[in-house]
């Protein structure tokens, strides 16, 4: 295990409104088999309501469960409840077979402010391998508990947890002809979603700008379509590009200064650079197939998009300041929909190669396309910030959710919202508000 500096101090900012309860299932449909034994006692109440103190422990176990590479000990099963290092039987435990245990406190310092602290400790070794203090108001529990997650999961694993960053999708309600559309926004586990736009006509491609403060996507509200990019906090937004014909598939750069498009303006759909900062456009593909779905590599130097030029769709990948493009994907008759993964390393796509469109990874070493998923009707792969993790949208039991997979298959998990279907997701990048 890693450790981690333990007796940090962390102050959360006021002024959110608390997070609305989504109505959703996670359901882990595949995990690790040597999943980290874990136990997260609920925090010791000081001044508190059990509901509020219950919070953190309960958002935590979902976090580190949903991922697959955890094992919780079961509640009903805990022969003690410590709240900290010296309160901890460790022959407790040992008998239950777990590897770590997350104790804590919460402690009320005045009417709506609090002070969260926990401990992860090592089981066998009898230490600490992490701890933090925070304080600040109650509306921000929640996040304070994703937060931690995060922390436990980078000493445990190694690699920076994604727990409290933020995804956004879209809801459609009700049926045609009377469709309603809803660009949402809400916490990576689908909590405290929030709506960002919504309109009788489709929504498409939310892209998340580097800083995570601004949304690009595409709207069909004038009966066209037509590509936006949208303030979070002000909900203030601009109109990108609305030229006759195609406009679609924004990425953005990752410096934020550039977003790749699917333009038709000049005749056939081909990939354009629009420059942010003097609303100028360049055109990067010329060829009479489609070309579409731009994603840029993380260094900025490469875009790779989807690209009909060889009959069947496939992946293709051009230089930013442009060249001449070049294949990268020939497995299977269907390779679309490319999104880097944050090394730069892979590419997350969807394939078919005879059994159904599948999340599946390009490999840039060996250059394979491995099925990640079982489904059939898998869209619009995205990449955690960290890596760890693939979301996607799919079809379970008929209903439009969505789901995520780990790179190596190992981990899968399905997001199912009870409020309409859910489509088109993009996962944030790390929170920077």
């Amino acid at each position: 295990m890693r450790r981690a500096g333990a007796g940090l101090l962390a102050v959360w900012l006021s002024g959110a409104s608390a997070p609305a309860a989504a109505v959703l299932t996670i359901e882990v449909t595949k995990s690790v088999e040597a999943a980290i034994s874990i136990a997260v006692v609920p925090f010791r109440l000081e001044g508190v309501s059990a509901a509020t103190a219950n919070l953190p422990a309960a958002v935590i176990g979902d976090d580190l469960g949903g991922s697959g590479k955890f094992q919780l000990v079961p509640r009903g099963d805990f022969l003690s409840r410590p709240h900290d290092l010296q309160s901890v039987n460790f022959k407790d435990w040992r008998l239950l077979k777990a590897e770590v245990l997350v104790v804590g406190r919460v402690i009320r310092t005045d009417d709506d402010r609090f002070e969260v602290r926990f401990q992860l400790i090592d089981v066998f070794r009898e230490k600490q391998l992490a701890g933090q203090r925070f304080v600040g108001p109650a509306p921000r529990l929640r996040k304070v508990a994703h937060q931690i997650s995060d922390l436990i999961y980078q000493a445990l694993t190694g690699k920076r947890g994604a727990f409290d960053t933020r995804i956004a999708y879209v809801t459609v309600q009700g049926a045609a002809p009377k469709e309603r559309f809803l660009l949402q926004v809400a916490d990576a586990d689908g909590y405290g979603a929030r709506t960002i736009l919504e309109s009788p006509q489709p929504i498409l491609s939310p892209a998340w700008s580097p800083d995570g403060r601004q949304l690009a996507y595409v709207s069909f509200e004038k009966n066209r379509s037509e590509v936006y990019i949208q303030e979070l906090r002000s909900g203030e937004r601009e109109l990108v590009a609305g030229h006759d014909g195609i406009n679609g598939a924004p990425a953005w750069s990752p410096d934020g200064r550039q977003l790749a498009l699917t333009l038709s303006k000049d005749g056939n759909p081909d990939i354009y650079i629009y420059q942010l900062a003097d609303r100028s456009l360049r055109r990067l593909t010329r060829h009479p197939a489609i070309d579409t779905e731009p994603a840029w590599s993380p260094d900025g130097g490469t875009i790779a998009f989807t690209s009909g030029r060889s009959v069947t769709p496939q992946i293709y990948r051009v230089a930013a300041t442009g060249g001449a493009p070049q294949r990268v994907t020939f497995h299977g008759k269907y390779n679309a929909g490319a999104n880097y993964s944050h090394d730069g390393k892979s590419i997350a796509l969807i394939t078919n190669q005879g059994n159904g469109y599948r999340v599946a990874l390009y490999s840039a070493k060996d250059r394979t396309v491995n099925e990640l998923t079982r489904t059939h009707q898998d869209e619009s792969p995205t990449f955690a910030p960290n890596g760890e993790m693939i979301m996607y949208a799919t079809q379970s039991g008929g209903a439009h959710v969505l789901a995520a997979v780990s790179p190596d298959g190992r981990v899968r998990q399905v997001i199912k919202f009870q409020n309409g279907s859910v489509r088109e997701p993009a996962w944030s990048p790390f929170n920077q508000l």
